[in-house]
């Protein structure tokens, strides 16, 4: 009886973490290998002062189907904690509530038309079933052509600038669909309302239970060593160096966003590395604040005003309670940049000013005295611009490189970045992962 394939999988994400899991399953020797201290990747926590929360603000949807399967089999789905949320607009210097029908018949920033093409612009956008023809149009001009320019300015293009600041313009329609039908869904699946839900604990508590799980399966997890490449040795195995040294795999999956995989897997083609580089990413300055008290009753208030530096306003503390945060609250400011934007290297202090200031001028009760902990989170490359014609130039799992796949964010098409496709896109790859794995050459790497 042959030992067990060695395989290992770079990058300790949701994504990375997902696959080691799955492939464990199927019978594989795994090593996931993460160049942080912790796993986790984008959904790792960290400290606010003496409190433990997220580092970057995540929702769970009753839609989540992939998601929710997870945390089933972790023993956590039941624990979810489900909560209907409001919404808010910051337009003109004041707030405004889009939170129910009455808020929407109410809704002082379109007319009554406007309103009737706003509603069928969702209806059109969630009957779609193949967002392939969306991919020849910016949301922007399809917006417009349902909606209607009054409406782009005021309702879609904070959106898009909401998740995607200056390349709101670029992504097509596919990317607004995306989250039409996730929020649709969300309301088809029972309740008949938008729900938001979140596990006590958040993704502290998750990790560490996902942690515990490989374990179990036998995942061996490598952290604080990042990998610098992934090349071919002799009688076809794969060595993985870093600054601790060299190891020997059968397979390799490397989940990093592909401008990175290009440079860690240097023996990739030309043809091959081109498609990697040229997948353009969205980066993020993420900004925590704990406060002494809430500062809306919104979970997410939408910046229609361009002179604020941030794109939303998070409020953590609408959907979880209080005592998670030891009695205070919890907002997250996220400014959404092109991943070569200067800001991402600006100094913490001067981003602190400049926001807090901003909050200052929004909500005049409010005194930075009130702030007990501000940190800021940068991230280069975050969500992959679904520009158009995306998915004609999708990078493949499978490389050049027997026993060489490349798995990660860039290949999640129409859809947004959030934790459950995350979790989806893991789940359609490790099948593909054993069959190609199956099809290459023989292995020549004994343990």
């Amino acid at each position: 009886m042959s030992d067990p394939e060695r395989w290992c999988v770079v990058g300790g994400g949701l994504l990375g973490m997902t696959l080691a899991l799955r492939l464990a399953q199927h019978g594989r020797q795994v090593t996931v290998w993460e160049g942080a201290p912790t796993l986790g990747g984008l959904a790792a926590p960290w400290h606010l002062g003496e409190v433990i929360w997220d580092r970057h603000y995540h929702v769970t949807l009753a839609s989540d189907t992939c998601l929710r399967n997870l945390l089933r089999e972790l023993g956590l789905e039941r624990e979810l904690t489900w909560v209907t949320t409001r919404t808010g607009f910051y337009a003109g210097g004041r707030m405004l509530s889009l939170s129910s029908l009455a808020d929407y018949a109410a809704f002082p920033l379109l007319s009554p038309l406007e309103k009737v093409r706003l509603a069928a612009t969702i209806l059109i956008a969630s009957r779609i079933r193949d967002a392939r023809a969306l991919e020849r149009i910016t949301a922007v001009d399809w917006l417009r052509r349902h909606s209607g320019q009054h409406t782009l300015e005021r309702i879609w293009y904070p959106l898009l600038r909401a998740k995607l600041g200056a390349n709101a313009e670029r992504v097509s329609a596919a990317f607004i669909w995306a989250i039409i039908a996730r929020m649709y869904a969300a309301r088809r699946s029972g309740a008949k309302r938008e729900l938001f839900g979140y596990v006590p604990g958040g993704y502290a508590r998750i990790l560490e239970r996902f942690a515990g799980h490989l374990t179990a399966h036998g995942v061996r997890a490598v952290v604080g060593q990042r990998v610098e490449s992934v090349t071919r040795a002799t009688g076809g195995a794969l060595t993985v160096r870093s600054a601790a040294g060299t190891e020997s795999f059968d397979r390799v999956v490397v989940t990093a966003a592909s401008p990175l995989a290009a440079r860690l897997c240097p023996e990739l083609t030309a043809s091959e590395r081109l498609l990697h580089e040229g997948v353009e990413y969205q980066g993020i300055v993420c900004a925590s604040a704990l406060l002494e008290r809430p500062l809306t009753p919104y979970y997410i208030t939408n910046i229609v005003d361009a002179w604020v530096p941030f794109t939303a306003v998070i409020e953590m503390t609408a959907l979880v309670d209080r005592a998670a945060f030891g009695g205070r609250a919890l907002i997250y400011l996220p400014k959404y940049v092109t991943a070569s934007d200067p800001v991402l290297a600006r100094d913490d202090a001067a981003i602190e000013q400049e926001f807090l200031a901003a909050l200052e001028r929004m909500h005049p009760g409010f005194q930075r005295g009130a702030v007990q902990s501000f940190r800021i989170s940068r991230v280069r490359y975050v969500l992959p611009l679904a520009t158009l014609g995306y998915s004609d130039r999708l990078p493949a799992m499978r490389t050049s490189i027997p026993g060489l796949f490349i798995v990660n964010s860039a290949q999640i098409v129409n859809g947004t970045l959030n934790v459950n496709e995350t979790v989806a896109l893991a789940e359609r790859a490790y099948p593909q992962l054993l069959a190609g794995a199956s099809a290459s050459a023989p292995r020549a790497l004994s343990v």
